[in-house]
């Protein structure tokens, strides 16, 4: 209608003229000049349209505030912080084992116990679910931190190996090969085996019981016998495995794990100060083990040994001071689980 309008004006306007000269410009340009005008004045129009539309849908928003109170605000937070929860559980659950620590897991766990379950304020909504995008952030950086850390140690490992085989005298496999020249036990005293739980127990030191105990799942020893932790060392160990395994390209070899009272007291009367006092082992809690003493392939310098001692400890599972070189009295072999 605008355009139609200037037109009409235009033509009255040469009406009025005549021909008399008081006109310089021609008629097309004229249209010409009036057409530019008209595109202008169509632009203002549309940035005002724009602005009026604006105004209209934010009072339309203070409208639908004014008639129902809080309803439309807290309609739109609540199901934005039911999707963080949702999604901060999942992370939760999935970065299990797999962080160096769990420091940022019981930050978001605990984020997500302090979202509000009743009525509560859009405000109070809004920050519980800042929080948790905070906290699960935080989580995800720490997995990738861990899988950097893994991947470098990987890769360390593998250099380390291929720097072992290459050198003289190298050991075995860690698959339960006959280890190479020079790179036998260092163990000489009389066999002994892992030993199962203890019927009747009372649940002291070397006297689990089945229900206490649990066999990991990839191995057993040279008579068949499985290993057997405390549940909860196990469950650790099968994930130190996984990782270990993918590191190393083979599983962990296991030599001796939960022992029994019995087993210790012959291994005290045979070995001497060199196996501790019945009742006293850290073996007799189901929390320790020992891998083969072969030094080519589980020894102080040895791949394996570095990538436990690196990575161990996200697991759980440690070279206690007393066991590592310089301690007091050092065992490459032994570790403990602290959880």
């Amino acid at each position: 209608m605008r355009r139609a309008a200037v037109a009409a004006v235009t033509a009255a306007s040469f009406a009025l003229g005549g021909g008399a000269g008081a006109w310089a410009w021609s008629v097309a340009q004229h249209r010409e000049a009036a057409d530019a005008r008209l595109q202008a004045q169509e632009r203002v129009d549309e940035a005002v349209g724009a602005a009026h539309a604006e105004a209209a849908a934010a009072g339309l928003a203070v409208g639908v505030l004014g008639a129902s109170g809080t309803d439309g605000v807290l309609a739109a937070a609540r199901p934005a912080l039911e999707a963080e929860v949702e999604a901060s559980r999942t992370v939760l659950d999935e970065s299990d084992g797999q962080v160096a620590d769990d420091t940022a897991r019981l930050a978001l766990a605990a984020a997500i116990d302090a979202v509000p379950g009743g009525p509560a304020s859009a405000a109070a909504m809004r920050a519980a679910t800042a929080r948790l995008v905070e906290a699960r952030t935080a989580v995800e950086e720490a997995v990738g931190a861990r899988r950097e850390a893994d991947e470098a140690a990987a890769a360390a490992a593998a250099a380390a190996a291929a720097a072992a085989a290459a050198a003289p005298g190298a050991g075995t496999d860690g698959d339960g090969d006959a280890p190479a020249a020079g790179c036998g036990t260092t163990y000489s005293g009389p066999a002994f085996y892992t030993s199962t739980p203890t019927e009747g127990g009372d649940g002291s030191n070397g006297r689990l019981t089945p229900q206490m105990l649990s066999a990991v799942s990839w191995t057993t020893d040279s008579r068949g016998t499985p290993f057997y932790l405390r549940a909860d060392a196990t469950a650790a160990l099968e994930r130190l495995n996984v990782a270990f395994r993918a590191a190393l390209g083979h599983d962990l070899a296991l030599d001796l794990a939960y022992r029994d009272y019995d087993t210790q007291v012959a291994m005290r009367a045979a070995l001497g100060s060199v196996a501790a006092v019945p009742g006293t082992s850290s073996h007799g809690t189901g929390l320790a083990l020992d891998v083969p003493e072969l030094p080519c392939t589980y020894g102080w310098d040895s791949p394996a040994r570095a990538w436990l001692v690196a990575n161990g400890p996200a697991y759980g599972w440690v070279s206690p001071s007393w066991a590592q070189r310089g301690g007091s009295n050092p065992e490459y072999w032994h570790y403990e689980f602290r959880g």
